[in-house]
């Protein structure tokens, strides 16, 4: 004698586990396609510094206390005064999203291996500055207290001329996928101040490398 009870409980059982298989299937679907999403979204926001190119134009920096520095595509400038030292990156952002710079920490040396320093550390800039996705801008700090030891360091460096090392720290606009690139800057045989970037690290995602 047929048992359609237990035909029935098992058809039931059988087509159970084929919905869950199949709501299985299309979440796992649907959280691949929402992270892809996801960064496909945050590759269009996501900026990375380089130097500027040696045919960019000119760029005329000006700082809050009315001293102005003008520097050439791929150049940077390391400028002394009384009161202050002056530096200034020219930029450029490979990246498809805009740059917006958060801080940065000066080494008075060539700095090639090693870790930067904890953000925390890192000078906040008194201004924000943006850099365009694919587009030139500048990055610019300064040294006004003499009684900082870094200061005379600085200062002492921009005179002799020898090599020294800038990490900057920036992000995207929403205030995400925050970046340190290191920048080394060189004087050349004519005075004047090269830009080369070095390293890149990821603050908010894991390391290319």
């Amino acid at each position: 004698m047929v048992d359609w009870v237990t035909i029935s409980a098992l058809a039931t059982a059988g087509g159970t586990l084929v919905l869950a298989v199949a709501t299985f299937s299309s979440v796992r679907s649907a959280n691949r396609a929402a992270r892809a999403a996801e960064r496909s979204l945050l590759a269009g926001l996501r900026p990375v510094l380089m130097p500027s190119r040696l045919q960019d134009p000119p760029q005329k920096v000006s700082f809050a206390d009315q001293h102005w520095v003008t520097i050439e595509g791929g150049h940077a400038a390391f400028e002394v005064s009384p009161e202050a030292i002056y530096l200034v990156i020219g930029l450029r952002n490979a990246g498809s999203g805009i740059a917006v710079l958060h801080g940065w920490y000066f080494y008075p040396e060539r700095v090639t291996t090693g870790e930067p320093r904890d953000s925390r550390e890192f000078r906040r800039l008194t201004r924000d500055i943006y850099v365009p996705a694919g587009d030139a801008g500048f990055w610019q700090g300064a040294f006004r207290d003499p009684s900082e030891s870094i200061f005379s360091v600085a200062r002492d460096a921009a005179t002799a001329g020898q090599p020294v090392t800038i990490d900057l720290m920036y992000g995207d606009h929403e205030g995400g996928q925050r970046m340190i690139s290191r920048f080394a800057l060189t004087m050349t045989p004519k005075g004047l101040w090269l830009a080369v970037v070095g390293r890149h690290w990821n603050l908010d995602r894991p390391n290319p490398r």
